[in-house]
């Protein structure tokens, strides 16, 4: 089973198509270490997330506590101060650190609304390197205003030894957004493509397997139902920062309950999860996020093996790419099925502007702000 915790709203960003900035938590009412430490031992995977998790002083002490009870533990950051991820990296190397990389500087900086962010994230992880970190890496999220650049932004990352993980334009809670679209859905699949080829090149067979994971991206970004059936509730649990325990990071009616005033079996095993797993089983969602993919592709039983599905696709296509004939795309994606969407809001870009920030609190009702939305 995966946890992922957001540890705060916070954020020293100002992403185009994440409003988590324009909403923060008050650092009072952020989960705490006595609630964390009701997570139990024995989690496959567990990610610290946001908001910006080096905002929160006490991260150090976050670590201490839940490294020991995960298989992997992950601090997913935008990479704007990673002096105070050095000390994590040294007591713990072999940590994931997955710094928020949406190209290159110009595309970057604007798309994440950071001054000079290029250069710190690409600087700060050349740093943790240095400092013996194991499991090092960029994560993009592709859409319209950087998917050209991200065949080329897999090179540098191959060639400085660092790892690239990959999502696409979502809406959901975590995110505060309902209006994430692609403007150009079949441009943006045919530049996943090149991904796709450039992955199943190399020698890394984590690289192969983010190849079918960037496969299921395209059927996503064109519109389609998932190529696996989701496992929210079941193979993964979200906490955010007030302790709130939901099946997924997209939908906030799949309340499972809350971390700070139940046990962590009344919230995984109480009376709602049923239900709730029942609503993931039937839910229209269109995600492909990394959390709910790769879930989807392990094993039911045996977390570290992948599904047949995968695999076979995996093995199938890694031998044609070495013997120089390529994928064929068009037998696992219909092309001729495109979404149509009713509208499409542009998304503007925040570097060198400023904005009103709503604080929220704990005995706020959360997210309505966000309205009614569709993945799809």
């Amino acid at each position: 089973m995966d946890v992922a915790v957001i540890l705060t709203y916070r954020c020293n960003s100002k992403c185009s198509m994440c409003n988590i900035w324009k909403f923060p938590t008050h650092p009072k009412d952020e989960v705490s270490l006595e609630t964390l430490d009701k997570i139990p031992y024995g989690v496959d995977y567990l990610n610290l997330t946001g908001g910006e998790p080096t905002l929160r002083n006490d991260l150090p002490e976050i670590v201490d506590l839940l490294y020991p009870r995960a298989m992997q533990l992950e601090i997913s950051s935008n990479g704007l101060h990673t002096e105070r991820l050095e000390p994590i990296i040294k007591k713990y190397p072999d940590i994931k650190i997955r710094l928020s990389l949406d190209g290159f500087e110009l595309t970057n900086d604007s798309i994440r609304g950071e001054k000079d962010g290029f250069k710190k994230k690409v600087n700060g992880l050349i740093r943790l390197k240095e400092l013996g970190g194991k499991d090092l890496g960029f994560a993009i999220t592709i859409q319209d205003d950087n998917a050209s650049e991200v065949v080329e932004l897999f090179r540098f990352a191959e060639e400085n030894a660092f790892e690239l993980a990959t999502s696409t334009l979502h809406n959901g809670f975590q995110f505060h957004k309902s209006d994430n679209v692609p403007y150009d859905r079949m441009k943006v699949a045919h530049q996943i493509e090149d991904l796709i080829v450039e992955q199943l090149k190399t020698a890394n067979v984590k690289n192969w397997f983010r190849g079918y994971l960037n496969l299921g991206l395209i059927a996503k970004v064109l519109g389609h139902d998932r190529m696996l059936r989701c496992t929210a509730a079941t193979d993964f649990v979200f906490i955010d920062p007030w302790s709130d325990a939901y099946a997924c990071n997209v939908r906030p009616d799949l309340l499972l309950g809350n971390l700070e005033e139940q046990t962590w079996d009344e919230i995984y095993n109480g009376s709602k999860v049923d239900q709730i797993r029942d609503e993931v089983f039937h839910c229209k969602q269109n995600c492909w996020m990394v959390g709910s993919a790769k879930t989807a592709m392990r094993h039911p039983r045996y977390a570290k093996i992948p599904r047949g599905g995968p695999l076979l696709w995996v093995l199938l296509n890694k031998i044609k790419v070495t013997l120089g004939r390529g994928v064929d795309f068009h037998r696992y994606i219909d092309y001729s099925m495109v979404h149509k969407d009713q509208s499409i809001t542009k998304r503007e870009s925040f570097l060198d502007r400023t904005h009103g920030k709503t604080l929220q609190r704990k005995d706020d009702i959360h997210y309505i702000h966000i309205g009614d939305f569709f993945n799809k």
